[in-house]
């Protein structure tokens, strides 16, 4: 009895066994000829086409630069001090106001100086006819020579302390030395201002301006004066061309920069404004210029892609690592990885990847 049992659960085995090996063939036939259905159909499907515009990448003359922070200077620009001490009696120091050269814009109380000029006119008169009185007594002998040479020189002291006042008066009265425009003042009728004091500034009103800026060592043994530079004064702005006036013949000892002083013709910034210089730093080479939208940017490094045609004369796209290089406005400089006269993807080329098939719209150059 118990061996039949056995017999009967062996025989039970077997079949499951052969029933779960059947189904397990039959799913492998379906998945199997499933993925040839799919592949099959995958081989009726056209190949993705993506379209970019496109852009001959150009050879250009380029020259390195560097960039340096630069302060713009008027190119007179002084502050305008006392000379001497005394009491304001007249002030016309209006901020912002553009004053000619000669125009008197402080003047101080020369009261005293002026009845001292006058006193001092009426001795140089007397000694002018005392001069001539014995000038003319010399003639019929009635006067030494000694007493002609002490008239003489009472009639210059005279005349030079006149000289000495009138320059008192003039200093009290101050001008402006050139045409320029008037910074901020405090100063008001009535107050006393000690020798030396701090008045205002006086900018120049010139088309041109100075530009100081510091450059490595380096770079400053390239420069010369009449080459030209960059001066950009805000982000969004165009850049305005200067020139080189002077290098300073000294390396800073602690920061080993030497100064460097360039001219903008026109359309100077405000005097005291920070702006940044682009210098040349390097010989004149030639580059490849591509859009700036061409160049694509990952992990491995800038990249660009290129568009051939393959062996059957389909359009391509293939990734090509490149090294680039500072911004020309919309462009870029590429320094290596690129050659004159080839076709790169510029709109649309963030959606290629290598071998994709391109359709080249309107935008090629």
């Amino acid at each position: 009895m118990r061996e039949r049992i056995l017999g009967n659960a062996g025989r039970g085995s077997a079949i499951l066994l052969a029933v779960v090996l059947s189904i397990g063939i039959a799913l492998a036939a379906w998945k199997t000829a499933a993925a040839r259905a799919t592949t099959a159909a995958a081989a009726h499907q056209p190949e993705p086409i993506e379209a970019v515009t496109t852009a001959v990448a150009r050879a250009e003359a380029h020259r390195a630069t560097t960039t340096s922070i630069g302060t713009v200077l008027a190119l007179r620009s002084i502050t305008l001090r006392t000379e001497l001490a005394g009491t304001v009696r007249e002030v016309a120091l209006v901020p912002g106001r553009i004053v000619d050269s000669g125009a008197v814009l402080v003047a101080l109380d020369v009261s005293v100086e002026t009845a001292d000029l006058q006193a001092l006119q009426a001795q140089a008169s007397l000694a002018l006819t005392s001069l001539a009185r014995l000038e003319r007594l010399r003639q019929y002998g009635a006067v030494s020579a000694e007493e002609v040479d002490r008239a003489v020189a009472e009639r210059d002291i005279a005349q030079a302390q006149i000289a000495r006042t009138q320059a008192i008066i003039a200093k009290k009265t101050i001008r402006a030395p050139f045409r320029a425009r008037v910074g901020i003042a405090d100063v008001h009728p009535g107050q006393y201002l000690n020798e030396g004091t701090p008045l205002t500034t006086l900018q120049g009103i010139d088309g041109a301006v100075h530009v100081d800026f510091a450059v490595s060592q380096q770079v400053a043994v390239g420069l010369r004066a009449g080459a030209p530079v960059q001066v950009v004064t805000t982000a969004d702005s165009t850049p305005v061309a200067a020139r080189i006036v002077a290098v300073d013949a000294r390396v800073d000892p602690v920061t080993r920069t030497t100064m460097v002083r360039a001219t903008i013709a026109g359309g100077a910034p405000a005097p005291g404004s920070s702006v940044r210089v682009f210098v040349p730093a390097g010989p004149m080479v030639t580059a490849i210029v591509i859009p700036v939208s061409a160049l694509r940017r990952g992990p491995s490094g800038d990249h660009v892609f290129v568009i051939a045609a393959d062996e059957s004369g389909k359009t391509r796209a293939h990734e090509r690592p490149v090294r680039s290089g500072p911004m020309l406005g919309d462009e870029i400089v590429i320094l290596e990885g690129l050659k004159a006269g080839e076709q790169v993807a510029a709109s649309g080329s963030f959606k290629l990847r290598e071998s994709v098939l391109v359709a080249v719209g309107g935008g090629s150059q």
